[in-house]
């Protein structure tokens, strides 16, 4: 089979994916749109300071649960880092602020 035959089926095989998938594509887009959102909310929280987790979801009316995982994630990949602790809760901030 020639290149070019294989490269012809392989993109008519993405697009009828694409359009079989097309609901699931959409909700995973949104979802990652209001993630985005969300992170970008608690980045300006911290930016402002060192906050906990209940502190982050008192300001952002986000479940503490839900901002546990964001946090979590952002400390996985250095963006979050815990600088301190408020009574029992740990305080977060971003990364690049911790030095100021």
């Amino acid at each position: 089979m020639s290149t070019k035959l294989k490269a012809k089926q392989r993109t008519a095989l993405l697009k009828r994916l694409r359009e079989e998938h097309q609901e699931t594509v959409v909700r995973t887009q949104t979802l990652l749109k209001e993630q985005k959102a969300i992170r970008k909310q608690l980045c300006q929280e911290m930016r402002e300071g060192p906050k906990t987790i209940p502190e982050l979801a008192e300001v952002t009316d986000i479940p503490a649960g839900e901002i546990l995982w964001h946090i979590t994630a952002m400390k996985k990949y250095d963006l979050v880092a815990e600088v301190g602790m408020s009574g029992e809760y740990y305080q977060y901030q971003m990364a690049e602020d911790r030095g100021k």
